[in-house]
């Protein structure tokens, strides 16, 4: 199974990212405060990067991996501040 990003949408409470193998996940925005925070233009002002890996909004500070969806993992901003 690929773990590439193909493509992603937005509804008012969720980020929708597909796969290039077909698969699709849902990710509450709650879980990346600055995509909650941010308006529907900003979050549409992303790019996929890496060839899929990830994604990257560069006026929102704020790039997300793949991997790190599938495995769950939402902003880790808080966590950091927070050990240091």
């Amino acid at each position: 199974m690929s773990t590439l990003a193909k493509t992603l949408r937005f509804d008012d409470s969720m980020m929708w990212l597909e796969l290039a193998d077909g698969r699709q996940l849902g990710v509450p925005l709650a879980y990346f405060p600055r995509l909650l925070n941010a308006t529907p233009a900003q979050r549409e002002e992303f790019i996929i990067s890496g060839g899929g890996v990830g994604i990257h909004w560069d006026a929102l500070d704020e790039d997300i991996s793949v991997e790190g969806l599938l495995a769950g993992r939402g902003d880790s901003t808080a966590n950091r501040r927070l050990a240091a």
